[in-house]
């Protein structure tokens, strides 16, 4: 083991010891949090201070349902992270917290699960990258201060993809998601409902830059609720195709996005596009510039601005809205 490594292992093996002193219990108890770090090992019984996890995913299953897995170093994983039950999983400035291959995290959690991610990197290292993030079922999803890249596999690739086949809520803030997607159809973030599935989705703070696509709400593989989303304070900017797309079709699952307060700039297609008559935005105080075209609805597909969004300079035409609100 490397001498800083040792120093490491020493330095929490005396913070874990003066605990259990404090509390009466030894530290390995405390099956409610579980510690990793890269001097730890993976055993059954690893994940207290004195003895961290070297891998989340053993972490992960050594802690309680609905527990915490927090980070004491820098961490670097090659194998993708199995999420099946709820969790919160936590770096607060350990250092890079780094997944790499061709799934970085797969939720598959129960229908009352909730899911915590905050402060790691999905990194999917180019063309065998098929998602950084990708949640098939849960009760709810939070992502917070992530950076999710590079996912470039053919024709799967996206930084997030959200297909449920129940009802899945995901909340992503001040997150980067960047360099997905290579071919039609692959991008920044897929929302695709399956069957009678429904997603609720709420991005905030979020930046969605160089990828092929930017955010793509999908009703088309659906028959249920649809994807309900809401784009809020966010960037969609230098994304190949449409920075904002919304698709659906007749007897299809509902795609239906607010966009409010977010700048879709430099896009290469639209900067913002409903197509099909399952499709509806809402567009509020946005900002829509140097885009292939401005704003498009298509095929039925329905674009309602408050009358309040700056649309202009775009590279082809401005585009209109469907329909206008009034402001309350």
């Amino acid at each position: 083991m490397p001498e800083s490594a040792n120093r490491f292992a020493r330095r929490f093996a005396m913070i874990a010891t003066a605990g259990a002193l404090l509390h009466g219990a030894p530290a390995w108890a405390a099956t409610s949090r579980a510690w990793v770090a890269y001097f730890g090992t993976d055993s059954a019984a690893c994940g207290s201070l004195a003895a961290p996890c070297r891998s989340l995913q053993q972490a992960l299953t050594n802690v309680a349902a609905g527990g915490d897995v927090s980070l004491l170093t820098p961490i670097d994983s090659n194998s993708v992270l199995l999420i099946g039950k709820a969790v919160n999983i936590t770096n607060d400035g350990a250092g890079e917290a780094g997944f790499s291959g061709q799934v970085s995290i797969d939720v598959e959690a129960g229908a009352g699960d909730v899911i915590s991610l905050r402060g790691l990197v999905m990194d999917g290292q180019g063309f065998a990258g098929q998602a950084g993030l990708v949640i098939r079922s849960a009760s709810a999803v939070h992502v917070q201060n992530c950076v999710i890249r590079n996912s470039e596999f053919q024709p799967s690739g996206f930084g997030i993809f959200l297909a449920p086949s129940g009802n899945t809520r995901l909340f992503v803030s001040d997150t980067i998601i960047y360099n997905n997607g290579s071919g039609a159809g692959t991008g920044g973030i897929l929302i695709r409902p399956g069957n009678a599935g429904s997603a609720n989705v709420l991005l905030d703070r979020v930046h969605l830059e160089n990828n092929v696509l930017g955010l793509w709400v999908n009703g088309l593989e659906g028959s249920g609720n649809g994807a309900h989303v809401v784009v809020r304070d966010t960037v969609v900017s230098g994304n190949a195709a449409d920075g904002i797309l919304a698709t659906s079709a007749p007897g299809k699952a509902p795609a239906f996005i607010v966009v409010e307060r977010t700048s879709a700039a430099d896009n290469g297609g639209t900067g913002i596009k409903a197509d099909g008559p399952q499709a509806t935005i809402l567009l509020n105080d946005n900002t829509i510039t140097r885009n292939g075209t401005g704003i498009s609805a298509v095929n039925g597909g329905q674009l309602i601005s408050y009358g309040n969004n700056r649309n202009n300079n775009n590279v082809g035409p401005e585009g209109a809205p469907t329909g206008l609100l009034s402001l309350m």
